[in-house]
């Protein structure tokens, strides 16, 4: 399984009990990214910011931006069970749970992305990977359709501490809301689950999980920065 956790100690303990070995490893860094309306203008948020809105505390933008032009707040995410939703509730909540009001399940993470381009007043909770312009081969913008919001750890959003879910900024955890993909394993030594589950820590296997958008965890990257000049 590739999933966006580690085996629970129970889980292995019942691997165990079935004289299966569990065998588990990283194999790539992703993000969690919030996207907006192409028209709403607020596209930096903080990390406080965030809860509140997941917990219920604020429920229109103009409890954000007070000149907002935008009212009601409706939040969505893929579906009611997905590692995106733990994800809000685990790390973000960090155990309070979601609102009770304006907050919808699309079905699929297109279907986030139709409902949020569509509506001026929404954010979708969604996988960075998801977001990628289709028509970018470096895999180093967005998709056109939304804005992915910046954000911000401090006390208040700024162009000078606001980061967006670039590959970089995952891999220096500028950005806040990371995650580690894990393949889980419990296959014999020579089945094709374990091939391909090592297959995914190679050069090439790291490199599909560059071009998906997410960060190499089993192979070095190198980072370095580049000022642009006209």
């Amino acid at each position: 399984a590739i999933t966006t956790r580690d085996f629970t100690q129970a889980e292995r303990e019942l691997v165990r009990s079935m004289k299966k070995r569990p065998i588990s490893y990283r194999v790539a860094k992703d993000a969690i990214a919030l996207i907006i309306n192409k028209n709403n203008p607020d596209s930096m948020l903080t990390v406080r910011q965030v809860k509140d809105i997941l917990t219920g505390k604020i429920t229109s933008w103009q409890e954000i931006n007070p000149k907002s032009k935008l009212k009601e707040l409706s939040l969505t995410f893929d579906n009611k069970n997905s590692s995106t939703v733990r994800f809000a509730l685990d790390s973000i909540c960090k155990g309070e749970p979601l609102a009770g009001k304006n907050i919808y399940a699309q079905g699929t993470n297109e279907k986030v992305i139709d409902y949020v381009a569509a509506t001026p007043g929404a954010i979708g909770v969604i996988g960075a990977s998801w977001i990628g312009n289709e028509n970018d081969s470096t895999n180093m913008s967005f998709s056109d359709r939304v804005k992915v919001v910046a954000m911000s750890r401090d006390g208040v959003a700024t162009a000078a501490n606001s980061y967006q879910p670039y590959q970089a900024y995952i891999a220096l955890d500028y950005y806040p809301f990371t995650r580690y993909v894990y393949a889980m394993d419990i296959s014999s030594r020579t089945g094709l689950a374990r091939a391909f589950s090592n297959f995914l820590s190679t050069d090439k296997g790291q490199l599909i999980v560059l071009k998906a958008g997410m960060m190499p965890t089993t192979q070095q990257v190198v980072i370095k920065p580049v000022k642009i000049t006209e």
